[in-house]
């Protein structure tokens, strides 16, 4: 028997597909541009690209400086950066909670940027979900009730908002805790009740701006977890702002690195650390533990091959420090297989030695 939080998914993914005409969300920005201060949009006309220097000499911020990234559907899309960066000024220009200056934001081809008001809001209760490092709870209103109540705001009865808010808290493990107020749960009790809120209408693009970083390392890395689990089952396209390299190799199908408002650098964890785009994003990452953070899947060659002799399989979430004892072993090579054992690719041993060679000069150049 299908057991309730899949049962939950199978129910919040019909939702999702009815609201998108049955397509799986995309999201792009093409020369996208925030800046603040007056007559910003007078200089770009003017000026099209203009440098750090030109904008701080006319009084200006530049906040998002000329930024193009591509969000294919399904995917988890980490753009992180350091505290002014500009990261989660972007995550509100997608969203239009801000108005971007210049450039143009596609959401399955269609332009947001001509989007009404009424489209947008409209978009935003249905098509997009939320979530923010203040979890925005109302205090005064029990989980089922905080749950429920972006259905409210989309009429839906008490009957129908209850049922769908039921399942959304099932999802993430909180049935029990549906008659309790915000003040009384924990701070990873009360950002699980965020979630099941901004899923509660069947979002298919889900953005998520810091949302774990109040917590502590414990609970920050159960709901880590949890986040995991939940986009497994669910598979949204998901917009995520960090500013921990560790959270976002953990969590990231690519991840965007961001400085004074521009990308810098694209891609995924792998390549990221192995191939920095310059001394800023080496710096980044000079403290990843490749060994936990880098998994099977990100150094594999994808596609089907015969298991050489003397080769295993393995999970393509194993992560590489956990090959250690094989590749010592003469293991040659690896069938890396997916959940259902369907085989995704395969990772030759010389791969993985050559990543723990340079992991190992890595961590001597830091001693």
């Amino acid at each position: 028997m299908q057991d309730v939080g899949a049962a939950a998914a199978a129910s919040l993914n019909d939702t999702s597909l009815n609201s998108t005409g049955g397509r799986t969300t995309s999201l792009s920005c093409r020369g996208l541009w925030k800046i603040f201060g007056h007559g910003a949009e007078e200089l770009l006309r003017h000026q099209p690209h203009p440098d750090l220097e030109t904008l701080t000499a006319a009084g200006l911020i530049g906040a998002v400086r000329d930024v193009s990234i591509e969000v294919t559907a399904g995917e988890i899309f980490v753009i992180m950066g350091l505290s002014g960066s500009g990261k989660s000024t972007i995550v509100r220009c997608l969203s239009r909670l801000v108005e971007p200056t210049s450039g143009h934001i596609l959401l399955d081809g269609e332009d947001l940027l001509q989007a009404s008001e009424r489209q947008l809001i409209d978009l935003r209760r249905r098509a997009m979900g939320m979530v923010f490092q203040n979890f925005g709870l109302l205090p005064h209103l029990t989980v089922l009730d905080n749950v429920a109540f972006p259905l409210r705001i989309q009429g839906k009865t008490l009957s129908e908002r209850h049922v769908r808010a039921r399942e959304m808290i099932e999802l993430v493990g909180l049935q029990g805790r549906e008659a309790s107020y915000p003040h009384q749960l924990s701070g990873g009790q009360q950002q699980r009740v965020g979630i099941a809120r901004s899923l509660a209408v069947g979002p298919e693009l889900w953005f998520l701006d810091e949302p774990f970083s109040a917590l502590d390392p414990l609970i920050r890395r159960q709901m880590q977890d949890e986040f995991l689990r939940l986009q497994q089952m669910l598979n949204k396209t998901i917009v995520f702002i960090t500013h921990d390299i560790i959270e976002a190799f953990r969590l990231a199908d690519r991840i965007a690195i961001m400085r004074e408002g521009e990308v810098i650098q694209i891609g995924r964890p792998v390549d990221i650390v192995l191939n920095p785009a310059d001394d800023y994003v080496a710096e980044f990452t000079e403290d990843v533990p490749l060994l936990r953070v880098l998994t099977v899947r990100e150094l594999m060659e994808e596609g089907a091959a015969p298991l050489a002799a003397g080769g295993e399989r393995i999970s393509a979430v194993t992560p590489l420090e956990a090959l250690v004892p094989r590749l010592a072993a003469g293991v040659p090579a690896f069938a890396v297989m997916d959940e259902e054992g369907r085989q995704l690719g395969t990772l030759k041993a010389a791969a993985a030695l050559e990543v723990l060679a340079r992991d190992g000069g890595r961590r001597r150049e830091r001693a």
